[in-house]
């Protein structure tokens, strides 16, 4: 069983950057690939970085490439997502969840339904 936290949320203006942290309560945390979502009411959960368990991969879709930082610290049990230049587009309920990547790969999960644990989220708004 793994237990995430999200933080880091809060109400920004366009143009600032922010990061959030996920901390995980697992023992084993870096056999597990991590990602942050978002979702906007009334919308479908949407990927927008994915880290694989030993953190030297990452993937972003393309509409996230550029502006997206994932990263993490497996002596911390924390995974990082830094956004520059935010966007009214950002606000959002942003979530981490984790999964074990299918063995002999890049170590990245980049469907939702590869993820298994979920934290709460953590609400980002971004003020135009």
């Amino acid at each position: 069983q793994v237990q995430l936290e999200e933080s880091g949320g809060g109400l920004l203006q366009t143009g600032g950057s922010l990061t959030l942290s996920c901390v995980a309560s697992a023992r084993t945390f870096s056999n597990y690939g991590v990602g942050w979502f978002r979702q906007v009411p009334g919308e479908a959960r949407e990927l927008v970085a994915s880290i694989s368990w030993h953190g030297g991969n990452a993937y972003y879709p393309d509409s996230m490439k550029g502006r997206l930082t994932i990263s993490r610290d497996n002596a911390k049990n924390t995974v990082y997502l830094q956004i520059n230049d935010l966007k009214p587009e950002d606000t959002a309920v942003y979530y981490c969840a984790a999964g074990i990547p299918t063995p002999f790969g890049n170590g990245l999960i980049t469907t939702i339904h590869g993820f298994r644990y979920w934290g709460q989220g953590t609400q980002v708004a971004v003020s135009s």
